[in-house]
């Protein structure tokens, strides 16, 4: 029978004590004497494990970046991953802007910048949130790389570890990693077709504070979710504003979805109904690309004044030249006329993946119709888990994200994530096929052994009296 030996791990001094010396010899004769009787003697894979933050423990691989290996190959039809779809670019146009950043501007656009971001991406911004009603004024922008560092800055000024964060359910797995990271509890709080439910809102808060801990903001995506698709209504919003309002409740607006509507016209921003309660959150990467990483966070003032200290702290300077480059597309191309190229593309991908799944799917099964964005929510008939259905979905060729990447507290196995931003119509219909193949196979192994045990609600409504949150 095979014996295996006590771990250890090198020293991290490179000029050893007398103790660090003893416990090296001390190794060593272990090891020689493992060597010597055939054991096995194993090390440790990280030799650092005992010197990280405890936050560092807090840190996890998304569940969506893991799936992009095996969804890049050929063979598979991947409806997981959230790229927007840039092949309709004019690159002729984007290459003569570029050379001329270089020619005319190149020993300013290569440089350090302003910690803020430059005055001229700033005034741009401005007339880009204009579209959804927001007036705002460019000292109160910080110029973030990605909107996702936006993120990463306001939870590093407003959380401590311990702090509660109430979050839409299902909610961004990005937004989940950061909050992870610094060490927030997150709290859900249910949707319905309207989005965020404003009772189960005010006793999530209510709860939290009732157990003595702090809520400091709520998340949310207000138009086109991530992963759900779902829009918060006119109606919604304000009655999400008003909950906050009463229970002095920060709101941070993560909006890269907001001019990629497919049915009407952009909805208000929360920011442009209040301006002083709501943090907003915006991108390039969905309007234009997300290879140049320009995102923005406005703020009221006192507020962009913390994120800027945290944004000098972190990069000194978000990237010049892509600020330049942002810049000069916006001015020298018809970039409302692209967002609605953007948007037409994105809408025959969106109707070819509702047709296909009102064709293809199995009885039991339902699904969201988003507006716009990137996304379908699917709910899989009962007894049927995403989670241990992914290995079977690779299988048969078809990538798709499980529920549970967009939960804090483990729920959403009931629950698949279809992106259809950037396959074609003709592999979206494959893929949903392929999905519907595999999905029936689970089915005939659940009437074969039996439902599945215990399981979970299988409404987005997972509003909970204030006595269950905890």
């Amino acid at each position: 029978m095979r014996q295996y030996g006590r771990v250890t791990h090198e020293p991290m001094n490179p000029v050893p004590t007398t103790a660090d010396a003893q416990g090296g010899t001390a190794a060593a004769a272990a090891a020689a004497v493992a060597r010597a009787t055939g054991q096995r003697f194993d090390t440790r894979l990280d030799r650092y494990v005992d010197h990280y933050a405890e936050r560092a423990g807090s840190l996890t691989a998304s569940a969506v970046r893991s799936l992009f290996s095996v969804a890049a190959r050929p063979e598979i039809v991947s409806l997981a991953g959230g790229m927007p779809n840039i092949v309709d670019l004019p690159l002729d146009v984007i290459a003569d802007a570029m050379n001329k950043v270089v020619m005319h501007h190149g020993p300013m656009a290569m440089q350090y910048g302003s910690g803020q971001g430059e005055p001229f991406m700033r005034e741009k911004i401005t007339e880009v949130m204009a579209l959804e009603g927001i007036t705002a004024h460019p000292d109160d922008i910080v110029v973030t790389v990605g909107s996702q560092q936006g993120l990463d800055l306001v939870t590093k000024i407003f959380c401590d570890p311990g702090d509660v964060i109430i979050a839409e359910a299902p909610s961004y797995v990005g937004a989940l990693g950061t909050f992870n990271s610094y060490q927030t509890e997150v709290v859900h709080v249910g949707m319905d077709e309207h989005g965020l439910l404003p009772d189960a809102l005010r006793a999530a808060v209510s709860a939290v504070r009732a157990a003595g801990k702090r809520a400091k903001f709520l998340y949310t995506i207000p138009n086109f979710n991530n992963p759900s698709g779902i829009t918060q209504s006119l109606q919604r919003r304000r009655e999400v504003l008003q909950v906050c309002t009463e229970l002095d409740l920060l709101i941070v607006e993560d909006n890269p979805y907001g001019l990629l509507t497919i049915d009407g016209e952009p909805m208000p921003a929360l920011r442009s109904m209040d301006a002083d309660r709501v943090i907003y959150l915006g991108s390039f990467s969905k309007t234009f690309a997300p290879g140049f990483r320009i995102g923005w966070v406005l703020a009221p003032h006192a507020v962009r004044e913390k994120l800027l200290l945290a944004q000098e702290s972190a990069v000194l300077s978000p990237p010049v030249f892509s600020q330049y480059a942002v810049a000069a597309y916006l001015d020298q191309h018809d970039w409302k006329q692209q967002i609605v190229a953007f948007r037409d593309m994105y809408r025959l991908r969106r109707d070819a993946m509702l047709d296909a799944l009102e064709e293809y799917m199995p009885e039991g099964a339902s699904w969201t119709h988003p507006a716009g964005g990137f996304f379908v929510w699917l709910t899989l008939p009962d007894g049927l888990d995403s989670q241990s259905m992914l290995p079977r979905g690779i299988s048969g060729r078809v990538a798709f994200v499980p529920g549970t990447a967009f939960y804090a507290d483990g729920l959403g196995s009931s629950h698949i994530r279809l992106s259809y931003c950037y396959p074609t119509p003709e592999n979206i219909r494959e893929g949903v096929r392929r999905l519907a193949v595999v999905m029936s196979q689970e089915l005939e192994l659940r009437d074969t052994f039996g439902l599945r045990q215990g399981g979970e609600r299988r409404s987005l409504d997972r509003g909970a009296p204030a006595s269950d949150v905890f």
